[in-house]
């Protein structure tokens, strides 16, 4: 490897040098400034707004994690509101016990809104899109029902006082501060977890979930810590709240501010931090300085979301990329280096995958009927035959999506279970699919670094807090992923949006995503599937070396020539059944294949 190529790999993720830099920092930094210098304009009612919308965006911060990067439809949200602001408001004011300091009451609304958190998010694991929505508005109902009935801790439709925060964040200018730092702090922890490994496995779930779970992404405790944290989040927003408020009444948390949090959300645009804030400050700004459409307020935040679906479906996030709106370098070619491959695999002892009398019933239908099929290291095995044959279903048993109803399947004579796809990247197995399943808004460095995430050591609390494990942990995985981009030849696209590429180039990146496991089986479906010609030839010629490089290849494909061209062995499926397996010479001349599938 060359010194240039040897930079290329440790350099940091593309950008346009100073221009790139303001891009990612300049809104941040003028956000900033704005909050700290916002007090000498000395206009009290200006100070409230800002005060609401940095209170809000703090519950947003949180939710953001749920909604614009694990696609949950989490509306009901401003219960986590509710209730930390009725536990900060009710222990400061002593109706549970002896008073507590106003800073402490706010801490325990902080760990009530995590736990609630976590209970509102268990639905998920089982519940999606709009089922999920009207568990979190139910919640919402049931806390604000608890609050109007547990009178001698809420005061009921009376209310309770908010707290007072003493000095130096008493009323005032001083809880202006305590507002926009708080703002800031979980503007810093969010935007800690949307670029790290964790961020990019949300993402991940919530558009391509099987590649996530292919890559070793275990989805129900990811979704948990992000529910534990944006529960946290909106309980402390609800304490601030309740100061704010002074006096606070179940009534004040209603059906609109919930829709305010879910569609500012929303219109900021997904996977996005600055976006979804900007949006957040807009939708609580709007209503304070147009005060006569307060009535029409819901209506207006419909009408506003449907012209962002319509017209700027990325959001504001959208429209404030301008690094993506770049036009590509057009008559791209894919030239992959194999000779790179041994930066990229580790060469690990022999072993074999063996199916043994695999059968899978889908009702009457027999997808598989009593297959036995042997994957070895070193070797490139082909499974062919007509659609309908079995051949994805049998990637699907070995990649833990189906449980056969019967037969054995074992990894160097252990056995290896069934269940728990995402456990497969424990045994380094990979796969790649027969449609490219791409994060589309995320870049393509992005995209293969979510192939190595099991790889990363740091902790979320440590992701959440950017320590020095976390930032070797994305060092790591993202010259591991040059490195991967450089060996199937997609290194100078790094930077661009996946959505960008063209078929061909997703079909490589998505190889590249698998060589981040470091497979010692790599499991490839139609790989070949709308490429051209001499891409077919290079991508054979990539396999073949990933094959020689020790790794164990499972290559299903209809380029019947590619089969017969680069496999070791191969196995022919129709109904189901096994109709012949031998080497490629074999199968051509044998009179039932040739029936069946390759024609005269």
């Amino acid at each position: 490897m060359t010194t240039d190529t040897a930079a290329s790999f440790a350099a940091p993720r593309p950008q346009a040098g100073l221009l790139g830099w303001l891009e990612g920092k300049a809104s941040w930094i003028a956000l900033g400034l704005i909050g700290l210098l916002l007090p000498l304009l000395d206009d009290s009612y200006i100070g409230v707004i800002a005060q609401r919308a940095y209170i809000y965006w703090v519950l947003s911060a949180g939710l953001n994690l749920v909604v614009g990067y694990a696609g949950q439809i989490a509306i009901g949200w401003v219960s986590m509101l509710t209730l930390g602001a009725y536990t900060t408001a009710a222990l400061a004011a002593g109706r549970v016990g002896p008073e507590w300091p106003a800073y402490l009451a706010l801490a325990a609304g902080g760990v009530m809104g995590a736990i609630f958190g976590v209970i509102v998010g268990l639905p998920a694991l089982r519940l999606r899109t709009f089922y999920f929505a009207m568990t979190t508005l139910g919640f919402a109902t049931i806390v604000t029902q608890v609050a109007l009935a547990w009178k001698d801790v809420t005061g009921g439709g009376v209310g309770t006082p908010g707290p007072v925060f003493p000095w130096p964040f008493d009323p005032g200018w001083g809880f202006y501060y305590f507002c926009f730092l708080l703002a800031a702090l979980a503007t810093w922890i969010t935007a800690n977890i949307g670029s790290s490994r964790y961020g990019r496995a949300l993402v991940a779930i919530r558009d391509a979930e099987v590649a996530a779970e292919a890559s070793g992404i275990a989805k129900p405790r990811l979704l948990m810590l992000i529910f534990l944290l944006a529960g946290a989040l909106g309980g402390v927003a609800g304490g601030l709240f309740a100061a704010l408020q002074s006096y606070i009444t179940p009534d004040a948390f209603t059906f609109e501010m919930s829709v305010l949090f879910f569609i500012a959300i929303l219109i900021g645009g997904r996977g996005s931090i600055l976006g979804p804030a900007l949006g957040t400050i807009i939708l609580t700004a709007l209503p304070e300085f147009a005060a006569p459409l307060v009535q029409w307020s819901t209506f207006l935040y419909a009408a506003l979301l449907l012209v962002i679906v319509l017209l700027i479906p990325g959001g504001i996030a959208d429209l404030l990329d301008f690094k993506n709106r770049r036009p590509l370098e057009q008559h791209r070619e894919i030239v992959p280096r194999p000779e790179l491959l041994p930066r990229v695999l580790d060469r690990s002892a022999p072993s074999t995958i063996s199916l043994k009398n695999i059968s899978l019933h889908f009702g009457g239908v027999r997808a598989i009927d009593g297959l036995d099929l042997e994957i070895r290291s070193g070797e490139v095995h082909g499974l062919i035959g007509p659609n309908g044959s079995g051949k994805t279903t049998t990637l699907n048993v070995i990649s833990g999506y189906y449980r056969p109803s019967s037969g054995t399947m074992t990894l160097g004579g252990a056995e290896l279970p069934f269940e728990q796809p995402y456990r497969r990247a424990e045994y380094r197995i990979a796969r790649t699919f027969q449609t490219p399943r791409l994060v589309g808004a995320a870049s393509v460095l992005d995209n293969v670094m979510i192939g190595g995430t099991v790889h990363g050591q740091a902790s979320f609390s440590e992701a959440m807090l950017s320590l020095p494990r976390h930032r070797r942990d994305e060092k790591h995985l993202e010259q591991a992923a040059m490195q991967a981009l450089a060996t199937v030849g997609l290194e100078t696209l790094a930077g661009v949006r996946a959505d960008r590429l063209q078929h061909s180039e997703l079909r490589f990146m998505e190889i590249a995503r698998a060589l981040m496991l470091r497979p010692a089986f790599l499991m490839l479906d139609e790989p070949a599937a709308g490429l051209s010609a001499e891409e077919i030839r290079r991508l054979g010629a990539l396999i073949v070396a990933i094959s020689r490089a020790g790794t164990g290849v499972l290559l299903v494909e209809h380029h019947a020539d590619l089969i017969f061209d680069i496999c070791d062995r191969v196995t022919v499926l129709n109904l189901g059944k096994e109709l012949a397996a031998g080497t490629p010479a074999e199968i051509r001349s044998h009179r039932e294949v040739v029936s069946a599938y390759l024609g005269a």
